[in-house]
Parts: C-alpha cells; sequence; structure tokens
C-alpha cells in the first residue's frame, strides 16, 4: 500500500497537471451521477410538473455551481499559466463560437428580464408554441398551428437558438398580461331587431366571459404600473356596420390566452340557441347577389316547310 501511494505521489509530483486534469474529470463524473440520482427522486416525489421542472432546474445549476468552484480550487495556482494561453487563444474562440457566445448571452437576457417564461406563450419569428424549457443555449416550444387551426398544438417540438431574441421580435401572448383582446362577427339579415341582437350578444358575452372581468381588471392594473399604457375597455363590446348584405354584428371581448378556440365555440353555440329561441327577431344571412335588370334578347326562329 505504501509503494502505491509512493507511486501516486511520484506520478504526481511529475505530472500535476495531468493529475489535476483527471481529478477534475472523476469530479464532474462523480457529480453528474449524483444529479442524475437526485432527479430521479425528484420526479417520484413531485408531481407537479412547473414545480418538478423548477427544482430538477435548481438541482442542474447547483451542480454546474459546484464543479465550476471545484475546477477554479484546483487549478487556482496554475491561473496566472493559463492566463497567457487564453489570451492568444481567445480571440479565436470567441469568432468560432459566437453563436454559442450569443445564445449564451441570450439565456442570462432570457433569465433575468421579462422576455418570457416557461408555461409562455411566445412567437419568435414564424414559430409559435408553448415555451417548454429554457436551457442556456436553445429554448424548447411545443408548436402550435400550422396544419391545425387557432391555437391547438400540432406535436411538433422546435428548439430556437436563444441568440434569436436579438434578432427577431418576441410576441409573448401571455407575459405580465396573460389575457389576449379577441371577437366575433355575426352577419345579420336587414328586418332584424338591432337592439335585440345587441342585448343577447352582450349578455352571452358576459355569460360566457363574465368571470374573467375581475382578473383582467387586476393584471391590467399591474401592467399599468410598469408600462406607460392607457385605460383599455375590459368589458365586453357590441358594435355594429351596415353594409350591401347585412348587418355585421362584431362581439369583442377579453379571455384567456389559452382558451381563444372554446371561448369561441361557446359564444357561437349559445348564439344558434338564441336565434333558435328569438321568434325571428334575430335572423342570421348570408352572402346573397341581387340581378337589377336583363340584357334585352332577339330571338329568331326560323320555321322550315315540309311538302309532301
Amino acid at each position: 500500500m505504501n509503494d502505491i501511494l509512493h507511486e501516486m505521489n511520484a506520478l504526481m509530483t511529475l505530472y500535476p497537471l495531468l493529475t489535476k486534469l483527471t481529478i477534475v474529470v472523476l469530479a464532474f463524473f462523480i457529480i453528474m451521477t449524483i444529479v442524475s440520482v437526485v432527479k430521479s427522486r425528484v420526479n417520484t416525489l413531485v408531481d407537479e410538473s412547473s414545480t418538478r421542472y423548477k427544482v430538477r432546474k435548481v438541482v442542474t445549476m447547483v451542480a454546474y455551481a459546484i464543479f465550476i468552484i471545484f475546477v477554479i480550487a484546483t487549478f487556482k495556482k496554475d491561473m496566472s499559466g493559463f492566463a497567457v494561453a487564453i489570451g492568444v487563444i481567445g480571440g479565436g474562440i470567441a469568432f468560432a463560437l459566437q453563436e454559442v457566445i450569443i445564445s449564451i448571452a441570450g439565456w442570462l437576457a432570457i433569465t433575468f428580464s421579462s422576455f418570457y417564461r416557461v408555461g409562455d406563450r411566445i412567437k419568435i419569428g414564424s414559430i409559435y408554441g408553448d415555451v417548454i424549457d429554457i436551457g442556456i443555449l436553445r429554448t424548447t416550444l411545443m408548436e402550435c398551428g400550422e396544419w391545425v387551426q387557432s391555437d391547438l398544438y400540432n406535436g411538433r417540438i422546435v428548439r430556437v437558438a436563444n441568440s434569436f431574441i436579438f434578432k427577431d421580435p418576441v410576441y409573448n401572448y401571455s407575459g405580465e398580461f396573460p389575457f389576449l383582446w379577441d371577437e366575433i362577427t355575426l352577419p345579420i339579415r336587414y328586418g332584424s331587431s338591432v337592439e335585440y341582437t345587441r342585448q343577447t350578444l352582450e349578455a352571452i358575452a358576459v355569460e360566457v366571459v363574465g368571470d374573467f372581468t375581475a382578473s383582467v381588471t387586476k393584471s391590467w392594473k399591474n401592467l399599468a404600473r410598469t408600462y406607460a399604457v392607457e385605460d383599455a375597455t375590459i368589458t365586453p363590446m357590441v358594435t355594429i356596420v351596415a353594409n350591401d348584405n347585412w348587418i355585421a354584428f362584431t362581439l369583442r371581448y377579453v379571455v384567456d390566452f389559452k382558451k381563444r378556440r372554446s371561448t369561441r365555440d361557446r359564444m357561437y353555440t349559445r348564439f344558434l340557441e338564441e336565434v333558435d329561441k328569438s321568434n325571428k327577431q334575430i335572423q342570421m344571412s348570408s352572402a346573397t347577389s341581387e340581378i337589377v335588370a336583363f340584357p334585352k334578347l332577339h330571338v329568331e326562329i326560323d320555321r322550315v316547310s315540309t311538302s309532301s
């Protein structure tokens, strides 16, 4: 045993840098093994998905911090020697890994600002979906749209480099104000009761989205404390426009950012039910064409006489 320790000491004396590198590699594998065990325990013990995600992220970040501190402590005596080498190769590394560096800067901006968080619905460039993970280099989205209508998932998972936040606009559909204004337009035939139709639409809106009013008002006030936004109409609003074919009734309302499609479905369903009960006070219209006049037609008939 003493011989083995003596040999190890001799190796450490002859190859101190190699020995330290070996220790760092071993420490890395030990830390990653511990992280894997802790994450598996978290998956077993924590049922709520968002809490489980946050705990796993914290475990990962703590492990990275411990490893970095360990590396610095291991090589602290050799830092002066590394300074020259780092200065020489630093420019080349910065040029070769500029996209990686920008992505890391993007991750820092996302982490310490309000670009978006896990769970937000965002659009970056042409990519639209819900944020399901924010990594150091990439943001992962569950994509919406494309070949499916409205705000439904299409099943594709998209990974976007964090550097995109410096290149493209970031649209956040939830963020500080997790509601959206939406509207439906209904064509109503001339001769219907305008006032009755308006009251019916307002009553339906209060019934379907009335519960959102208190939450929306509170969120809007919080937003107004942060940004220079004017007061907005939170309650449902009905406006009309008369055109050549019908009276267009537009119902504008505020809805939860993840419930646009289901809310529209309830609005249309309730309105059609009220149309059936309205005793023709509300009549739906459709596109029609009116022929104002016919051109004059001149018809000539040739009679052929036959003789026996």
